[in-house]
């Protein structure tokens, strides 16, 4: 654990209170991942992606993922490099010499994302004091971004959490060279992380008047955007574009930066409507009481903010699935900061008001996020239906015991998981793979197909084609085919 500048005594204090709070966030995230995971509850879509390319990296291979190739017609042998510059994918390679199964994944995220609460209380702890740290912190760890982050299996997010809190407790400890070294390591996280880099440059030179220093952050940070989208995704096989989600922009960044130049008042506009992402907006500041708006420690958020809500893809604007855990560190440590200043203007000649506010403001948060638990991911935990397990998840672990070990297999987008380790799998689409192995199901649609009609059609034409009904059972089917 990190010590505050100049005050190591104090923060040994509180290691075991901290390192506590930490601990029970990993295993609170193990818990409902693994039972996501056991349950068939986790999806093909994208836990096998990165079990996928993980397990390639493992056996030093260049990070491929047939599923995403093959649904994505960029063919068998496509890297995810080419769909997300995620390099940092790589370090997890060790645990699959280990463990070869994606339950190695969603472990490593908990962990990964539960190591940022350390850096978050020490945060805290130099603006408001230790009893509104803990609070703060406990705030974050049941954050409604964190619960989606996890709730949805495992993504790159997961390296970005502990990265970002340190880069922001560095900055605030003044050891800006070391908060610049976790910048760079966010840079190989994913291709967009070049934006918050450049935010990071901007505080840099607005806050601790070091120009040339966030001057170089600011270009480091929008060269890699443009480096990696337009050169280093291209070469592993990635399409230039392939991500442009801006039509009411324009339909390429110039055009789109031109737009926003001449247009401010409709790009503005664009920011809240329609009202889910007003919503999404709400549901971001309001935990933070709006103090995170009078902090400039949201700047390197912006961006972030502003690359979802501009875009056409309704997807980028909701709650869910894992988008607002990239700024989840930096909207708190913004809230900290903002909490800290109301407290000086509220308190100018008390310091007890000043700590009423620092612990009031934390109590808040910490409500909040409890509140949150009931509308979000959580708050499945406490549902009776959430852990015996039903007639349909023993009907799934017999339809994926039926596939023979070594088979390549189209599968439903929640069954992927429970046999990546030991089949090569394919997501079940719309489009016919000419897998020897199927399983399909009759009673529940599943991604990526519209209707539960288009879903029950595509059985009919595996049949038709000659496949066999090998096993069937509470809405599933296991087809196969010889010489497939």
């Amino acid at each position: 654990m990190l010590r505050p500048r100049g005050r190591p005594a104090h923060m040994l204090r509180h290691r075991t209170g901290v390192g506590v709070l930490t601990l029970a966030a990993v295993a609170l995230y193990v818990t409902y991942a693994v039972s996501r995971l056991t349950r068939f509850r986790a999806a093909t879509y994208d836990l096998v992606i990165f079990d996928q390319a993980v397990r390639s990296y493992s056996r030093f291979e260049p990070g491929l993922a047939p599923v995403k190739g093959v649904h994505n017609d960029f063919g068998p042998d496509f890297s995810v490099l080419g769909d997300h510059f995620s390099p940092i994918l790589a370090v997890l390679a060790p645990l699959y010499w280990v463990h070869d199964r994606p339950i190695m994944l969603v472990v490593a995220q908990a962990v990964l994302i539960a190591a940022a609460i350390p850096f978050v209380w020490v945060f805290a702890n130099r603006l408001l004091g230790p009893l509104a740290a803990y609070l703060a912190s406990g705030a974050f760890a049941l954050s409604w971004q964190v619960q989606s982050a996890i709730a949805f299996d495992f993504h790159e997010v997961a390296f970005a959490v502990p990265l970002v809190a340190v880069a922001m407790e560095r900055f605030q400890a003044a050891r800006y060279w070391h908060a610049t070294i976790a910048a760079g390591v966010l840079l190989l996280v994913k291709e967009d992380m070049g934006f918050l880099v450049a935010g990071l440059g901007v505080l840099l030179m607005w806050r601790a008047r070091r120009r040339l220093h966030g001057l170089g952050l600011v270009v480091a940070g929008l060269a890699m955007v443009w480096l990696t989208t337009q050169v280093l995704m291209p070469l592993a096989g990635g399409r230039p574009g392939y991500y442009w989600q801006y039509e009411d922009l324009g339909g390429s960044p110039g055009e789109a930066l031109r737009f926003m130049v001449t247009n401010p008042l409709e790009t503005l506009a664009l920011i809240v409507t329609p009202e889910t992402k007003l919503h999404t907006l709400l549901w971001l500041f309001v935990p933070l009481a709006f103090c995170a708006l009078v902090s400039p420690y949201l700047l390197p958020a912006l961006p972030l903010l502003a690359e979802r809500l501009l875009a056409s893809n309704p997807n980028w604007w909701t709650t869910w699935p894992h988008y607002n855990a990239f700024v989840v560190v930096l909207l708190f440590c913004a809230g900290i900061d903002g909490a800290a200043r109301v407290a000086r203007w509220v308190g100018r000649t008390s310091a007890r008001r000043r700590r009423v506010v620092h612990v009031g403001w934390a109590a808040f948060t910490l409500a909040a996020a409890v509140v949150s638990v009931g509308h979000f991911p959580f708050g499945n935990l406490t549902h009776d239906t959430w852990w015996p397990e039903s007639g349909r998840q023993r009907a799934a672990a017999t339809a994926v015991a039926t596939i023979p070990d070594g088979a390549t297999v189209e599968v439903l987008n929640n069954l992927g998981p429970a046999l990546t380790g030991r089949c090569a799998v394919r997501l079940l689409d719309r489009t016919p793979r000419d897998a020897p192995w199927v399983i399909t199901d009759t009673r529940i649609r599943t991604f990526p197909f519209r209707t539960l009609a288009e879903q029950r059609g595509r059985l009919g034409v595996l049949e038709r084609d000659g496949y066999r009904r090998v096993w069937s059972g509470q809405g599933y089917v296991v087809l196969h085919r010889s010489g497939s």
